[in-house]
């Protein structure tokens, strides 16, 4: 159970880059539930999502005696969807009804930033890539995800506070 929770279900093993591939099943699905009025699923997921990681991924690092093998990807699930819940809750809060092609943006933000701050790693990203263990797997995401869905706060901020009413 473990490897199948690691790999999230086998999408880690998806080539090449098998974290963009863990993300963007991870926003097809959160994208899913949000249009099937499920839009609480996407923090909850994210809150399971993490806390199946902490308990999988050490587990299958012992048994392939891995550092952070590429195919290990729910640290990207769990770093998507806390990404994604800076966005999705106010726009589940605002009643808007369309993520898909409504909101886009509410989806493709998160996911290009937390996978810019994935592989660049900057600041917290990379001193947690550098811990050893399952610690490290998961909090680099962790913190990517955290700062992607504050960015894509700020870049929402920024266009409905001063791009838009310029706009008139």
């Amino acid at each position: 159970m473990s490897r199948a929770i690691a790999t999230f279900f086998g999408a880690g093993f998806l080539k090449p880059a098998s974290g963009t591939w863990a993300s963007a099943i991870t926003v097809v699905l959160a994208v899913a539930a949000y249009q099937a009025g499920w839009a609480l699923a996407v923090p909850v997921g994210f809150v399971v999502a993490t806390g199946l990681g902490f308990w999988a991924v050490p587990q299958y690092l012992r048994a392939t005696g891995g550092e952070d093998p590429s195919e290990v990807v729910i640290d990207e699930v769990a770093g998507q969807l806390l990404a994604l819940s800076f966005t999705v809750i106010p726009l589940w809060r605002h009643d808007v009804p369309d993520l898909l092609f409504g909101a886009w943006p509410g989806w493709v933000a998160p996911f290009l930033l937390f996978r810019l701050f994935d592989i660049w790693k900057p600041w917290l990203v990379g001193r947690a890539d550098r811990m050893a263990g399952a610690k490290g797997v998961m909090l680099d995401d962790l913190w990517a995800g955290l700062f992607a869905g504050l960015c894509s706060v700020a870049l929402a901020g920024l266009y409905h506070g001063v791009v838009q009413p310029w706009l008139g």
